[in-house]
C-alpha cells in the first residue's frame, strides 16, 4: 500500500517511531504498516483495545468517560491515543473507535468513527461519518483515514 510505504519513508527520514490504539479495525491499521518489510525502523507498536475493558488496562482510559459518553466517542479516542503515547516509545500515536456495523443506534450510527491523533501533549480529535457503506468498507476507510492522520502528522515535522 503506498501510503504505509510513504508514512514509513517519512518517519524513518525523520527518526519518528508509531503507535497505533485500534478498537473498530482490530489492528488493520498496524497490519498495513507492518505489511511492508522494514517497518520496524518506524512501527513501535499496536493496542488492539476491542472491548472496553482493554481500553481501561492498555491504555489507561477512565472508566467515567467510557460510562458517560461511551467508546464511540471523541473523549475515548482521545485518551487512547494519549495512552499509546504513554505506554510506548512512539513519537506519533493514532486511535480509532467507532461502529463499523450492522447496527447502531440514531445517536451512534453504524460508520461513525472517532479517531485520535496524539503527538507529545497535543492530541486532535475528529468524528467521520463514513455512512451505512458495510462493515468491510467502513473498516477499509477508517483504516485509510488513520494512515492519513499519520502521514500528515510525520510530515509535519
Amino acid at each position: 500500500m503506498k501510503l504505509a510505504l510513504n508514512i514509513l519513508s517519512t518517519c524513518q527520514l525523520l527518526g519518528l517511531k508509531v503507535a497505533t490504539a485500534e478498537s473498530c479495525t482490530g489492528g488493520m491499521v498496524a497490519a498495513a504498516l507492518t505489511d511492508i518489510p522494514g517497518s520496524s525502523a518506524v512501527f513501535e507498536r499496536g493496542f488492539i483495545t476491542y472491548t472496553n475493558t482493554a481500553k481501561i488496562e492498555m491504555l489507561g482510559v477512565n472508566s467515567t468517560t467510557l460510562e458517560k459518553v461511551g467508546a464511540t466517542s471523541e473523549e475515548v479516542a482521545w485518551e487512547m491515543a494519549m495512552g499509546a503515547l504513554e505506554y510506548s516509545n512512539a513519537d506519533i500515536a493514532v486511535s480509532l473507535t467507532g461502529i463499523a456495523g450492522p447496527g447502531g443506534s440514531t445517536f451512534k450510527p453504524e460508520g461513525r468513527v472517532c479517531f485520535g491523533l496524539a503527538r507529545g501533549q497535543v492530541c486532535v480529535t475528529k468524528t467521520v461519518e463514513f455512512g451505512s457503506i458495510g462493515r468491510d468498507n467502513v473498516r477499509q476507510a477508517a483504516r485509510n483515514h488513520a494512515l492519513l492522520l499519520i502521514l500528515r502528522a510525520a510530515s509535519e515535522s
